[in-house]
């Protein structure tokens, strides 16, 4: 009996044994993991791009031409490589696309985005009484608080500028950004939303409606659902401070009938520019028209539509007489208002039939391009990647699923045939490379509206950068011609030049049709908020000699490949430089 009793004993000892070392593996295996996929988000997160640019390659991805940059950056392309049409053909850049931090298609991230996407749903959900009671309307706001309102989001209550900051949306912030562009009142909603406006709105809610926490503060209330926290904002102290957001849009014809063109007026003996523009702004309208003593306030118009300008010296002396030229001209300033009537958006009612890309390579203007399409068309457009900075900015496409066709278009840096061949057709963006490699190493080490250091230039980055990415300019290109089902080739360049005819092109192949004051709108709102302040001139050539003579033959080849697909060449200024 003793000696069984042993025997199970030593059993016993060694399931112990047993089962403690696999406890031990299990628990540092979770740690592995949950180690990884901390990583994984953070460098998604200091990198400001795509939510995917952290991942490993996998290796059956090798055959649809993903390839590390680093096996890229040692090589120097062959000149047969760029030679004739045979690169469209068979393209011999099929094995130099896009870096490897672009691929998207692995299943734990997109389990990883679809976890954020749900949390941040539920974040959304309204706050309990309880959790109501505990935040307040705090007195340190510099604003008066008006009370909680109803909003519609199809009739909205303030009409002015909106604002979004799905991390750090303070009513401060909210309030600071609405008086910098002279609105009277802030409102707030859903616990990251700013809308400015100069009525206050008519329909009041309960008080415990708006029970959104601010998502940058904790224990204030930033509105609710359809529910908007109303704060009248204090006014500027300094005048010059309102005067500076006040732009000079020129000296322009004036129309026949001011009054029918312009919904508002005011005659003043003593008219000033800032008389002029306060009132205006007041009336919540983007433009301030001057002739003389009067005063009126608009929209752009196909009646007054600011394309055709003046030679300024035709409206000087306007102040000091009731007519300049006898009357025919007038000064246009734009008011720190901003032009609503085409920034409503949402997303499509019913799925798209037709699966649109919108392609380029990084730096080509495509988030740009998307802020043009969204306001023209009033829809949004969906990403292939995740970037909460672009969220923040009020592209709400970006947390949508990319294949989920509530998008009128999703935007796509990839190449490649699987990738290309499961869009339906596709809006193919095209940037001078010299222009495209500086704004996305800039993009890469600033943020989308930084610059890069001259150290981050003149560091072994810089040509190793170029080395990588200029062969997946031109490789980007040729496999979009080459597998694309149906193309709408348009250049960076001449959207810039010629937006109304290019945006309306881009329109019409989304299959969308739009009135030309949205257009006009759209124009005047042409910037967007990823706009860079100005170029950064720099005291030194950043592309060497031999980067000039590699990134032309790309060009070359580029423009051979356009023309023989009976598309228009690159633009005359692409080469050479």
């Amino acid at each position: 009996m003793a000696k069984a009793f042993f025997r199970l004993q030593k059993i016993l000892r060694r399931t112990q044994f047993l089962l403690f070392f696999l406890t031990a593996a299990y628990l540092m295996a979770g740690s592995l993991l949950l180690l990884q996929r901390t990583r994984l988000v953070i460098q998604q997160g200091s990198r400001g791009t795509s939510a995917n640019q952290a991942l490993p390659m996998p290796d059956g991805m090798a055959g649809v031409g993903i390839v590390d940059p680093r096996t890229l950056q040692n090589s120097r392309p062959s000149p047969r490589l760029l030679v004739g049409m045979d690169a469209l053909q068979e393209p011999a850049l099929d094995q130099r696309h896009s870096p490897r931090w672009l691929v998207s298609r692995n299943s734990e991230l997109r389990q990883l985005r679809r976890r954020w996407f749900h949390r941040f749903i539920s974040d959304q959900e309204p706050m309990q009484t309880a959790g109501f009671k505990g935040m307040k309307h705090t007195a340190e706001h510099k604003g008066t608080y008006m009370g909680c309102f109803s909003d519609d989001s199809r009739e909205r209550t303030l009409k002015g500028a909106v604002f979004y900051d799905l991390r750090k949306m303070t009513v401060s912030h909210c309030q600071e950004a609405c008086a910098e562009r002279a609105y009277t009142y802030a409102g707030l909603a859903y616990g990251a939303e700013c809308y400015c406006g100069n009525k206050l709105p008519a329909t009041a809610s309960k008080p415990e409606e708006c029970n959104s926490e601010c998502k940058g503060e904790k224990g204030s209330v930033c509105g609710g659902v359809n529910r908007l926290s109303v704060y009248r904002v204090e006014e500027l102290r300094a005048g010059a401070r309102r005067r500076r957001n006040v732009i000079y849009r020129g000296c322009f014809r004036a129309p026949e009938n001011l009054t029918d063109t312009f919904p508002a007026s005011l005659i003043q003996p003593n008219l000033t520019v800032e008389m002029c523009s306060e009132f205006c702004s007041k009336k919540e309208f983007p433009l301030a028209v001057i002739r003389g003593r009067e005063c009126y306030c608009g929209y752009p118009t196909g009646r007054f539509s600011l394309r055709d300008g003046a030679d300024r010296l035709l409206c000087s002396g306007m102040h000091n007489t009731s007519s300049a030229a006898e009357g025919k001209y007038c000064l246009v300033y734009q008011t720190p208002v901003q032009d609503t009537r085409c920034t409503d958006r949402k997303f499509l009612t019913t799925k798209s039939k037709v699966f649109v890309a919108l392609s380029s390579f990084p730096g080509a203007g495509n988030t740009w391009a998307r802020h043009l399409i969204e306001h023209a068309t009033g829809y949004y457009t969906g990403s292939y990647y995740f970037d909460g900075a672009l969220y923040n900015k009020g592209f709400k496409g970006e947390k949508d699923h990319w294949r989920s066709r509530r998008t009128i278009c999703v935007k796509t840096h990839e190449s490649g045939k699987t990738e290309i061949e499961m869009f339906d057709s596709a809006i193919l963006l095209i940037r001078n490379p010299y222009k495209s490699l500086m704004a996305e190493f800039n993009r890469k080490y600033a943020g989308h509206l930084g610059y890069a250091t001259d150290r981050n230039w003149k560091s072994k980055e810089w040509p190793d950068f170029v080395n990588s990415y200029a062969s997946w300019w031109a490789s980007h290109v040729l496999d979009w011609l080459k597998y694309g089902k149906r193309l709408l080739v348009v250049h960076y360049e001449d959207l810039k030049q010629s937006l109304i005819p290019k945006l309306k092109e881009m329109v019409e192949f989304l299959n969308m049709t739009v009135t030309e004051d949205r257009l006009l709108c759209v124009e005047n709102n042409r910037d967007g908020n990823f706009k860079r302040s100005g170029a950064k001139q720099k005291d030194f050539e950043p592309f060497t000699q031999e980067m000039k003579d590699l990134i032309n033959r790309y060009i070359l080849t580029v423009d051979e490949a356009l023309r023989g697909r009976n598309f228009t060449g690159l633009p005359r200024e692409y080469v050479p430089r």
